[in-house]
């Protein structure tokens, strides 16, 4: 990929990603971003998030320098060398989850989300929630904290951290993830096929009130909560070739 003279920055609001994207436009230049062959994003995986969802649509390839704390879906920071690494950079190409809830007022909203949509309790009460599957119902009451269902590339984040699976990319599984699941005790979730439909229906909602969650956009006291794979939106990710995301997710799995 030709970048030069069209790379345009974006940077998490800190000083060190700042002073980064200062020192690299004085370098490099920048270019308005809907003139830009790549963006670089400077920051951690929320600042990587953040320039996925303002340019969602224009399928902008993203390549992120880690300037935060995690850093899963960037690359190491530096400053030399850097159209030489986009040029030779790996595109993985990512499809965000659609979500599609129902309040309790009748409204509808809509969001998309590239790591999870996650259904959380609102207060002390455990939420009550009944799972359907391309229209047949597979758990007819789920007494838990929370449910949620992950993309490949959002396997290693929240997912993970509620004792998911990590899914390769490629895999073409959706996790289906309990959060503190109360009953069925046993139940730790589901791979589902990343066509699948997924449906949660909120039981007790008046006493057991349930927020719906995709990445950043949040839907209080929810009744049903649809979300499939969107597979007409695509994400570019890019990394340097010895850094690709497929080899991190694989690595995370035997990281002990």
């Amino acid at each position: 990929m030709d970048v030069r003279g069209r790379i345009a920055f974006h940077a998490a609001a800190t000083e060190v990603a700042s002073a980064a994207r200062a020192r690299l436009v004085a370098r490099y230049g920048e270019v308005p971003t809907e003139q830009a062959a790549a963006i670089v994003s400077l920051g951690g995986d929320g600042c990587m998030l953040e320039t996925q969802h303002r340019w969602l649509g224009r399928n902008i390839p993203v390549y992120g320098m880690n300037c935060g704390s995690v850093g899963f879906l960037m690359n190491d920071y530096r400053e030399d060398g850097l159209e030489e690494r986009l040029a030779d950079a790996q595109a993985a190409v990512l499809h965000p989850l659609r979500m599609r809830s129902t309040a309790a007022d009748g409204s509808l909203a809509e969001a998309l989300a590239i790591n999870e949509v996650s259904l959380l309790r609102e207060t002390r009460q455990a939420a009550k929630v009944r799972i359907l599957i391309d229209g047949k119902v597979r758990l007819a009451e789920l007494i838990c904290d929370g449910v949620l269902v992950a993309t490949p590339a959002g396997s290693t984040a929240y997912n993970l951290s509620a004792h998911g699976p990590i899914v390769p990319l490629g895999a073409n599984l959706l996790p289906l993830t309990p959060i503190s699941a109360f009953r069925p005790r046993r139940w730790r979730g589901a791979l589902l096929p990343s066509d699948a439909a997924v449906v949660f229906e909120i039981l007790e909602a008046e006493k057991r009130p349930v927020a719906a969650v995709a990445d950043y956009t949040e839907v209080r006291d929810v009744r049903r909560v649809e979300v499939r794979e969107d597979r007409t939106v695509s994400l570019t990710l890019l990394f340097d070739p010895d850094h690709g995301l497929s080899e991190r997710i694989i690595a995370e799995q035997f990281t002990v």
